[in-house]
């Protein structure tokens, strides 16, 4: 699991959550940092802020939708979710969103049910149905 965010503290907050939980987490401070260490150590997700530096979250996943290697990668957005964020993260292919701030039960379950989904053969119209749940939800 590779969870992506400027802010050290929110990095934190989130891998602590997860590794509480049993995930394996590494952390990367802007979507640069992302793309270095995305295929070195092939993540079964990706959380993405949106406002970094370098290479803002969106930017990077669409940058991630574009290579095959991670193509299918289930990616979600945790941010301050503002209309423009949600639906340019499903225009850049977003699989989920969570607002920040968020429960950490929620954040474990968003990551679970991703981890499911990335384990099953992708299925584009199964990925857009879920994107649109996501966004709405």
């Amino acid at each position: 699991m590779l969870v992506v965010d400027d802010n050290e503290v929110i990095r934190q907050l989130i891998r602590v959550n997860l590794e509480v939980e049993g995930f394996e987490v590494v952390t990367a401070a802007d979507g640069v940092e992302c793309l270095d260490l995305v295929h070195r150590i092939r993540p079964d997700v990706i959380t993405l802020d949106v406002v970094m530096p370098h290479l803002d979250g969106l930017q990077t996943a669409t940058r991630l939708r574009a290579d095959p290697r991670t193509r299918h990668l289930p990616v979600a957005v945790i941010s301050g979710c503002t209309p423009y964020e949600v639906d340019s993260g499903v225009a850049a292919g977003v699989d989920a969103f969570l607002a920040k701030p968020f429960e950490p039960s929620e954040l474990v379950r968003l990551v679970r049910q991703l981890m499911e989904r990335g384990e099953q053969p992708p299925h584009d119209s199964m990925r857009d149905a879920g994107r649109a749940e996501s966004a709405a939800g």
